[in-house]
């Protein structure tokens, strides 16, 4: 029987996802080759749009041309688990409540990260 599931995504650049097994505390990251790309073109020169190109290329290529793997271990965090319940922590600055433990303390005052500096949009 397989457990709760979670999915996470963190963007960081890259075409990369790591699968967690928190029964044997590791993980497999599998990363998308950029050599794929030219082993697509030359699979199929006569194909002009990249896209079309790599998608019957990919389609047809065995998984070690298109994907590198290795183990890895990831922590993971109780507040990361399907579930996770904690009450949550008001910010000092602007008065919004912060959940899964996401506030960032300063000085022993807990602030949501936009107000500690992360913040991703900017007010009109």
């Amino acid at each position: 029987m397989l457990g709760k599931r979670a999915l996470k995504f963190r963007d960081f650049g890259k075409v990369a996802a790591t699968f967690c097994d928190l029964r044997e505390d590791r993980a497999v990251r599998v990363l998308a080759r950029e050599s794929a790309k030219q082993r697509a073109r030359e699979l199929y020169p006569a194909i002009e749009n990249k896209n079309q190109q790599q998608m019957r290329a990919y389609r047809e290529m065995p998984d070690e041309e298109l994907f590198d793997s290795q183990w890895v271990r990831v922590a993971i965090g109780p507040q990361d688990l399907p579930g996770y319940k904690a009450a949550p922590a008001i910010c000092s600055e602007c008065g919004e409540a912060v959940s899964f433990g996401r506030e960032v303390v300063r000085e022993g005052r807990p602030l949501c990260r936009a107000c500690a500096g992360e913040r991703y949009y900017q007010p009109l």
